[in-house]
């Protein structure tokens, strides 16, 4: 019997190389892939130098300044806004009392009129006791609708005040949300700048902030000359006019030998005949200035126990009877504008063209003022920042 032929289809070998090309060409596109990504992965940002943080540095101390002149002025605004919308409730709380006091006359005169009014003329006179009573009642009632008209007008304009003031009032109310809007926004701008600020610090190493604390170092050592140069300027200014009045004073001794010789003058220790009170003034403000001294830097502060840079100067300048403004932007303005070569003790020195910082002078090229947060208030050299503009603010 023949054998059966078999059904099962014959098993084919298949070569190896196919599948090694396959698995090496997988490889190859994954090394591609990891390649491509590498590429397309951004590379991390190069770490700032320490010249680089202290200038980001200053810069966010500068913009918190000026947020925290922003928050001053809404803070007077909305003190001076609560203020007014107190006043205004107090008058339609008394508008109020008196429209009810109205309403209670009007309310007995309706009554006395409702019962007079009950009986006609003709039944009040038959029933009258006499005829006198009569005409005495009558005449009562004619007097009462005289004061009832007068009321009625005295109650309608009442109305009106008080429905104007409560108008005023809401008014005020709106305007002072408003500003406590704005007052909170600046305060977490100043917050927000600070932030930045400690965070940039944070993250230096040891080494690094070695090197900036070298940095600020040399800064102040730079403010330092300019400030020592003008001081020495100022003391041969001041030895000069000595001299010169000292000279003037012995020609004049020469030209009138009888005459008793002229006390000497103020030597330029101030503008015109005004010069001595200023002095006098300015002296009281740096005695207070001084006293401040190591007390520390915080932003809104306006004593006594800690200050901003206006807040200082305001205060300062307050000890000497004099009122200042709360913000720099607004200090700027009072007073006489004078140049950096004719400050005088007791003047306002202003930094950056926004105006953001104060100090208050004290001669030789140097100022007190509170600098920054974490700073206490200082005696500085006022080259430490660039100069804005100075004011004589008395």
């Amino acid at each position: 019997m023949p054998a059966l032929a078999s059904h099962r289809k014959p098993r084919t070998t298949r070569p190896h190389s196919p599948a090694v090309g396959v698995t090496t060409a997988a490889l190859a596109g994954v090394t591609l892939l990891t390649t491509q990504s590498a590429q397309a992965a951004p590379a991390a940002p190069p770490k700032p130098t320490v010249e680089e943080v202290q200038k980001k540095v200053d810069d966010l101390y500068r913009q918190a300044g000026t947020a925290t002149q922003q928050y001053n002025r809404a803070k007077e605004s909305t003190d001076e806004q609560r203020r007014k919308v107190d006043r205004l409730l107090d008058d339609v709380a008394k508008r109020t009392e008196e429209i009810n006091e109205s309403r209670r006359a009007l309310g007995s005169y309706a009554a006395a009129q409702y019962r007079a009014g009950a009986v006609g003329p003709t039944a009040a006179l038959i029933f009258a006791d006499s005829p006198q009573s009569y005409f005495d009642q009558t005449h009562l009632m004619d007097r009462l609708s005289e004061r009832q008209r007068s009321a009625v007008a005295e109650y309608e304009g009442k109305r009106v005040a008080a429905a104007k003031q409560r108008a005023e009032a809401t008014k005020s109310l709106d305007t002072l949300t408003e500003s406590q809007a704005t007052l909170r926004t600046t305060k977490q701008t100043v917050q927000r700048k600070l932030g930045e600020a400690r965070t940039l610090l944070s993250r230096l190493t040891a080494e690094e902030k070695e090197r900036l604390a070298e940095l600020e170092r040399k800064r102040e050592a730079e403010a330092r000359r300019k400030a020592e140069a003008r001081a020495k300027a100022e003391a041969e200014a001041r030895a000069e006019a000595a001299e010169a009045e000292r000279r003037r004073q012995e020609e004049a001794r020469q030209n009138q030998p009888t005459e008793p010789a002229q006390p000497p003058t103020d030597g330029g220790s101030g503008t015109g005949s005004g010069g001595s009170t200023y002095a006098a003034k300015a002296e009281k403000a740096l005695a207070f200035a001084r006293a401040q001294i190591g007390k520390p830097y915080v932003w809104g502060a306006t004593g006594p126990s800690s200050y901003d840079c206006s807040g200082l100067t305001q205060a300062a300048w307050k000890a000497a009877g004099v009122d200042l403004p709360r913000t720099t932007w607004d200090q700027v303005e009072v007073g006489t504008r004078v140049a950096t070569d004719d400050l005088l003790p007791g003047d306002l020195v202003f930094f950056y063209d926004d105006i953001s910082h104060v100090g208050l002078y004290i001669g030789g090229g140097k100022m007190i003022h509170a600098p920054k947060p974490g700073a206490n208030v200082r005696e500085e050299s006022i080259y430490y920042m660039p100069i804005y503009g100075s004011v004589r603010p008395a």
